[in-house]
């Protein structure tokens, strides 16, 4: 299960400084991103948000692989390729290639314009977001059983509605998650709770583009600096972001070239033959540092207290999802 770690669900594996290798590679296993030590100016510390959006997260990301979702999709005559963009930008409305290959950020332009907008046509994004919310419906009530109608998720649903709600006061510069987050709230606990985390992973993920534009990473880039960590396999985001090999290559050798990243002579089999140098280290260490302290708000209207709860309870959960192939694996 390659992608668990990213939820909380397992110990984390990234690259770190390997003292047998030559000085200043960065290879093998090592601990998740660290936060400082210190007193947090935050009434919930940017690590507590991290964890929060990981430990919550496969009830949201479940339905990018659930097969209830893309044979939906495909009931309404919509292509199999056309499914994703569709059913995540519909929030924001019968919207352009342009403004999906934005606000998604890390997908070819070719691969969107091969979509977008035609698949309007096919289906109206009031359509689209029906079908996406009775998919959501049935698969996490394929997945969670009889949990779905259990008190602890519905407390769940109810802490995780509450930071959702607070999100919603800060739209600046985050238009996934402030499109999301004015659609109507379903009735059921279960999908509360799916609709609430995804419009904190919305609200996460806006911030996140912000910090790689500032940083000037371009798409490419930012999938290569990830990859050279070791935490996905390679094939994986090339298969899924639409990116040619050439344009890969590309985009590895302008990292090279300002020194993020180097080649590995023996790479593990399906990992890139790249490793992050000290400088890439300290780079994706900022962006997921400031990434975390971008996220807190939502959380604030909960504290550390009701995180650690909603934590607790969505947990079992989570697990459920992941053990029922909910991610793809």
């Amino acid at each position: 299960m390659p992608y668990s770690a990213l939820y909380d669900l397992h110990t984390a594996i990234i690259p770190r400084p390997d003292p047998a290798s030559a000085p200043g590679r960065v290879t093998g296993i090592g601990i998740p991103w660290t936060m400082p030590d210190r007193a947090s100016n935050f009434p919930v510390a940017p690590l507590t948000a991290r964890k929060t959006w990981r430990s919550v997260e496969p009830l949201h990301g479940m339905i990018y692989f659930a097969p209830e979702a893309s044979q939906s999709y495909v009931d309404l005559g919509i292509k199999p390729e056309a499914g994703y963009f569709a059913s995540r930008a519909a929030a924001m409305g019968a919207v352009s290639a342009a403004t999906v290959i934005a606000t998604f950020y890390n997908f070819s332009p070719r691969l969107v314009r091969s979509v977008i907008p035609d698949v309007w046509d096919t289906a109206s994004p009031a359509t689209v977001l029906e079908a996406r919310l009775d998919s959501a419906d049935r698969a996490l009530r394929r997945m969670l059983g009889d949990g779905v109608d259990s008190p602890e998720l519905s407390r769940a649903a109810g802490l995780a509605r509450t930071a959702a709600e607070r999100s919603a006061l800060r739209p600046e510069g985050r238009p996934l998650s402030a499109a999301h987050a004015d659609l109507p709230w379903p009735d059921a606990p279960h999908l509360v709770l799916w609709h609430a985390q995804t419009v904190l992973r919305e609200f996460r993920g806006d911030g996140h583009l912000t910090i790689l534009v500032g940083h000037d990473l371009d798409p490419v880039e930012a999938l290569v600096l990830h990859v050279a960590t070791g935490e996905l396999p390679v094939a994986f985001l090339k298969d899924t972001r639409g990116w040619s090999d050439a344009e890969w290559e590309a985009g590895t050798e302008r990292l090279a070239a300002r020194g993020l990243v180097e080649a590995l002579a023996d790479p593990d089999p399906g990992k890139a033959p790249l490793a992050l140098t000290p400088e890439g280290v300290a780079l994706r260490q900022e962006i997921e540092d400031v990434t975390d302290r971008l996220a807190v708000f939502p959380y604030e209207a909960l504290g550390e207290g009701d995180c650690a709860e909603l934590r607790s309870l969505a947990r079992p959960f989570s697990r459920a999802v992941v053990a029922g192939a909910g991610l793809g694996f």
